[in-house]
């Protein structure tokens, strides 16, 4: 029997996120993981995943010093497979506003990142999602399937709107904690999450094996 090869997945190292626990969690369901901020192998892989966490303006900060912003538009453009998580999401929209503070985000998504209404913030722990019937990143996983969140800001509203019949229109996943909040995205070669996957235990690493399997 022929063996398939693992696909080869970068984690971008600009100096912010998990990426020991990322490294982990992809290596656990079968991928070759390099953790690196160089250009070509970036560029090169076959996924690249995008993690983050701390504030916007830093992480968009530590991402331009690696050139970061070039590597995901540049991939995108070629349609090569691209997954942010956690900050790593939310520096895919257009812009984060922190303490009175706007930065400029990658903005291949419209859209704001601003403070999480809710009675206890952080929202940390594991929390339910709602996902659409047809997502892939959630295939195979029960509706009552839990993941782990850290985080005090979050998009409240999805904005990117496609009128085209023969663009495939975003899969938008949501969950709650004080009010509705985009807890995960899938859009052509550009996928991400607001909640770890590598902390989420089985659930985790079925969605990371669902997004590998697109590779």
């Amino acid at each position: 029997m022929e063996l398939t090869a693992a696909k080869k997945v970068v984690v971008l190292d600009y100096g912010f996120g998990n990426i020991r626990s990322a490294e982990r969690a992809l290596d656990r369901v079968g991928a070759d993981v390099e953790i690196t901020r160089d250009y070509d192998r970036a560029m090169n892989a076959d996924g690249l995943l995008v993690p983050g966490v701390g504030a916007f303006a830093a992480c968009m900060r530590g991402l331009r010093d690696v050139r970061g912003d070039w590597i995901v538009g540049r991939r995108l453009s070629g349609g090569r497979p691209v997954m942010g998580i956690c900050v790593g999401m939310q520096i895919l929209f257009g812009r984060g506003i922190e303490h009175g503070v706007e930065t400029e985000g990658l903005d291949e998504w419209p859209g704001t990142v601003g403070p999480l209404k809710a009675d206890v913030v952080p929202h940390m722990g594991w929390n339910t999602v709602e996902a659409p019937a047809d997502s892939r990143l959630f295939a195979g996983l029960d509706a009552d399937a839990r993941y782990y969140f850290v985080h005090s800001y979050a998009v409240h509203d999805w904005e990117l709107e496609t009128g085209n019949r023969n663009m495939t229109a975003p899969k938008v996943t949501w969950a709650t904690h004080g009010e509705p909040f985009v807890a995960a995205v899938e859009n052509g070669p550009l996928w991400a999450t607001q909640f770890h996957p590598e902390k989420s235990g089985d659930a985790g690493a079925q969605l990371l094996t669902n997004w590998i399997e697109t590779l």
